[in-house]
């Protein structure tokens, strides 16, 4: 949770806070980490120096000429990937929770079911950094850094001789505890409490629910004990001081930040996956217009019916049919197919697939969000944050567990308040905060969804993409996979075998010394192939004079002072 970063829920400082045109977080201008800086007659602030850096560099990217909307919880569009390239438009992006994919909303916010802060439901090329990441990191490291020595005083009563309390008296120890416990509850595990208190609010209970109680029932305890040490029995006394939880409630928040520090990595790193799958796309086109003369022009500006001019080697940056030219193309990244397929007019090509050595004129048909690899983008985003048939199950336990765990610390508070050993009521107390926090540290609402994550994300970085989290699921029942055709099992690009001359001709070595010469200026992939193979058998190449590729047949030159050609039987047909 990014500091002033509130929940748009009903909060009354939701006017003392300002929008970070960069990121789009919330941010208290007057504890604004980022600074402010003015601009046109107003002044922005940020939640971090870099946002500000960036604003400053150019401004107008991040304002746009559109003013931001408010949230608006419950809104039905659907946007598509976005090449990341106008984080202005962050507050008027459709977010949604990644463990609660049915909550969205116009903005980035917190969810109003579990507090985590929501993700944009469209994908973006942008390796932007996650600023509740940076927040939760920095939190972690220094609750660690207080907890560490605060856990080793609570503990040191159990080291044989006792050489700590030697140095500092158990009256003293307790109070140090007090001191380094304070910000560590307060500050370290203050993202907790506001979740927890938004389960609350909404009836909604989960594990923040549990972590809250349980480490402010710890806490507040020990303080009550620690001020007032009369209200606890002698027999119930550690080692000449009142008992005190404040470890456990350091050590329970601390560990809670490592499991968020850990999640929000895996989900980062997930996400790689996705901006993998947006940067196949180019992010400009080469527009043709009316009077024959093209230039680039921003991939969002390209409407349907466009032509646009592919050159050699450049990616294709819309869904569209070939009107002029003639290439072969590689659409190894839709299909996993290594060799190119020859494109000529009237041919479908798609987004993101590389044209070859031919230029080429194309109509769009789809662009932007309407491509296939768009299409194939979302449907990955999408999966991720689908949920499992055992994610439900697992909710609904959590939503059982929660109130179960509350219900029995108050059941063993009135049954200790009522049967138990004078005085009571402390007893009572004792043992209901025991509840809380033996309960607290749950990963049931959170072991699932990561495993989603992890799967859906890894998967489609190693070109497998995943329906969703229920085939992910049923998945795990398969024993036998059946493919339809080899290509699905190769390298990903051709490589020489056997040579295999004509029983009258040359011998094999001097067949493909000829072949590897002629292919040596060639960019196909076969060509690739056929040279590395002669270079494995360390076969010298003569030189090729007067090389021509023949697209989609093959090639031809003069190799040592005699016409040489190599290609397909169109080819050898037409010379021959």
């Amino acid at each position: 949770m990014h500091e002033g970063h509130a929940p748009h829920h009903g909060l009354a400082a939701a006017d003392k806070t300002e929008i970070d045109p960069v990121c789009g977080m919330k941010v208290n201008p007057a504890s604004a980490r980022g600074g402010s800086h003015e601009h046109a007659g107003k002044r922005y602030y940020f939640c971090n120096p870099r946002c500000r850096e960036r604003f400053q560099a150019n401004p107008e990217q991040y304002l746009g000429s559109a003013a931001p909307s408010p949230p608006h919880p419950h809104s039905h569009s659907s946007p598509g990937p976005t090449s990341g390239a106008a984080p202005a438009s962050a507050s008027l992006a459709i977010y949604t929770c990644p463990m609660h994919p049915e909550v969205r909303q116009r903005g980035p916010g917190s969810c109003p079911i579990c507090g985590m802060a929501l993700e944009p439901e469209a994908p973006s090329a942008l390796d932007e950094p996650n600023p509740e990441l940076i927040d939760m990191q920095r939190r972690f490291r220094w609750s660690a850094a207080l907890t560490l020595p605060l856990f080793a005083l609570a503990m040191s009563e159990m080291l044989p001789g006792q050489p700590v309390q030697r140095l500092i008296p158990a009256a003293a120890s307790v109070w140090i505890q007090l001191v380094l416990s304070v910000p560590v509850v307060f500050w370290g595990g203050w993202p907790f409490f506001e979740r927890g208190w938004a389960s609350i609010r909404q009836r909604s209970l989960n594990m923040f629910t549990l972590i809250a109680l349980g480490t402010a029932a710890a806490f507040g305890f020990s303080v009550l004990v620690l001020l007032f040490p009369g209200l606890v029995p002698d027999a119930m006394s550690s080692h000449g001081g009142p008992p005190v939880y404040f470890e456990a409630s350091a050590v329970i928040i601390t560990l809670v930040l490592l499991g968020q520090v850990l999640e929000l990595r895996a989900r980062h790193a997930t996400s790689g996956a996705i901006r993998a799958l947006l940067g196949l796309a180019p992010t400009t086109a080469r527009r043709i217009a009316d009077d024959g003369s093209d230039h680039d022009v921003p991939l969002d500006q390209v409407h349907p019916g466009d032509r646009l001019r592919v050159r050699p080697s450049e990616k294709v940056p819309v869904d569209g049919v070939v009107l002029e030219g003639a290439s072969s193309v590689d659409e190894s990244m839709l299909t996993g197919e290594s060799l190119p397929v020859e494109k000529r007019a009237g041919e479908r090509v798609r987004a993101g697939t590389l044209n070859g050595s031919g230029a080429l004129v194309v109509r769009a048909e789809r662009v932007g969000a309407e491509t296939l690899l768009a299409r194939i983008v979302q449907l990955v985003a999408e999966a991720q944050r689908s949920r499992a048939p055992i994610q439900r199950m697992a909710d609904r336990v959590s939503s059982w567990f929660v109130p179960a765990v509350v219900l029995v610390a108050v059941l063993t508070a009135v049954l200790w308040g009522a049967f138990g050993p004078e005085p009571r009521v402390v007893h009572a107390l004792v043992n209901a905060v025991a509840v809380l926090i033996i309960a607290c540290p749950c990963a049931l609402g959170l072991a699932t969804p990561m495993s989603i994550l992890v799967g859906t994300g890894r998967g489609a970085q190693l070109g497998v993409l995943i329906k969703n989290a229920e085939a992910l699921e049923v998945l795990e029942r398969v024993d036998t996979l059946v493919l339809d055709k080899t290509g699905t099992l190769t390298e990903g690009k051709p490589r020489l075998v056997r040579v295999i001359p004509h029983p009258a001709g040359r011998s094999e070595a001097e067949v493909l010394r000829i072949a590897a010469a002629l292919e040596l200026p060639s960019e196909h992939p076969l060509a690739a192939a056929i040279v590395a193979g002669a270079r494995e058998r360390q076969l010298e190449l003569p030189g090729a004079e007067d090389f021509a590729a023949r697209v989609g047949r093959g090639v031809t030159a003069t190799v040592l002072g005699q016409p040489a050609a190599l290609g397909n039987a169109s080819l050898l047909a037409e010379l021959g």
